[in-house]
């Protein structure tokens, strides 16, 4: 198949969009913090503005060289990825922050390798999907391999302890296998032992069985469990349709926890009302709608099911982060993808919108 001489243009300037809106919010909600917690408002900007262009590089490079190459590193992709995800539990590599071990610290530099494990898995997918046509002949073993090695990371994700990522590789993995062609009644009788382990999880972590009653009941524990939501809800009623304007947010003011990372779009909601938020609500759906088309137009099966695989990847993790800035569902730790302050969350993202951009350039007219 002729390469194309451009890639997707519609998938580069939503990238483009998100990633400017992400480092204007970034410093927008954490400049007070950075300069009460580190005296330099823009501590948290300076790093953010570095992974964002250390990931438009990354960009560049995938989208230079051919993605069909990526099939043959998918051994060494899962090797390093299981590596990293054992060293981070392992100190003084592993940095721990508020009680979890979810980060390798190299210098002044730290990298959650979680965010490799996602799209190594990806990539492996893609790759055994491509190999195996006709899964469906070979009966339900055939998913044993894809499932062991989803089960394998998402085992090492949940000891940090990191049960939104966690979820987030065995929702990758079941999507892609449906999107393959697996029958649902497969995927249901692999749901089944898993439901168990997720309730026992849920349940041997007393702040996670809190999280699930402030689900229900935020105002049951208002300065407790529930206080985060709360102050999110009050971040878009504050916002209103036009919202507060850029750095008039109120709840940036220490009253809103995580304010630049997990729930930004909560201070998206308030500064720029329900206007902006539903305009950065409709360039995700631009970016996943130009990533399927991506993904039914490759040349061929490893390409369409990485690209189905990569949008399906970020369309998880942003409707997960909206899901629960909204409380929609319960609290977990994803950041917005583009747009959450997070170096290794942002590296991720953007070298897998370049590999997406490569092979928009490889697909039928």
């Amino acid at each position: 198949m002729p390469r194309r001489l451009r890639p997707d243009m519609w998938l580069f300037g939503v990238a483009v969009v998100l990633l400017s809106v992400g480092v204007v919010m970034v410093y927008s909600a954490s400049a007070i913090v950075a300069a009460d917690r580190f005296h330099d408002p823009l501590f948290f900007l300076k790093r953010q503005l570095s992974w964002a262009l250390l990931g438009s590089g990354a960009l560049l490079v995938a989208l230079r060289v051919d993605y069909r190459r990526l099939e043959r590193l998918v051994l060494p992709a899962l090797a390093l990825a299981g590596v990293l995800l054992l060293l981070v539990l392992v100190p003084p590599l592993g940095h721990e922050i508020n009680g979890t071990r979810r980060w390798i610290r190299l210098g002044f530099v730290s990298f959650q390798p979680a965010e490799l494990a996602k799209l190594a898995l990806v990539i492996y997918l893609a790759a055994f999907l491509a190999r195996r046509r006709a899964p469906l002949e070979e009966g339900r073993a055939a998913l044993l391999p894809p499932l062991g090695i989803a089960v394998a990371f998402a085992g090492l994700v949940l000891v940090q302890p990191d049960l939104g990522n966690c979820l987030t590789l065995l929702a990758l993995t079941l999507g892609l296998l449906y999107l393959a062609g697996t029958p649902v009644r497969w995927l249901l009788w692999t749901l089944a032992p898993a439901l168990p382990l997720l309730v026992a999880a849920i349940w041997m972590a007393p702040y996670r069985l809190r999280r699930i009653m402030a689900f229900w009941d935020p105002w049951s524990d208002p300065r407790g469990s529930g206080f985060q939501i709360i102050q999110s809800w009050l971040a878009f009623a504050n916002g209103g349709v036009v919202g507060e304007g850029v750095g008039g947010s109120r709840q940036k003011l220490f009253y809103l926890p995580e304010a630049h990372t997990d729930f930004i779009f909560a201070i998206v909601g308030e500064e720029l009302g329900l206007v902006g938020a539903l305009a950065v609500v409709a360039l995700f759906a631009v970016l996943v709608w130009r990533g399927l088309r991506i993904g039914l137009r490759a040349p061929e099966p490893f390409g369409a099911y990485l690209a189905l695989g990569i949008t399906l990847l970020i369309a998880t993790q942003t409707l997960v982060n909206l899901g629960v800035v909204t409380g929609l569902l319960p609290t977990k730790g994803l950041p917005l993808p583009f747009i959450s302050f997070g170096g290794s969350a942002l590296l991720t993202t953007m070298l897998s919108t370049g590999v997406l951009l490569n092979i928009s350039q490889h697909g039928h007219a």
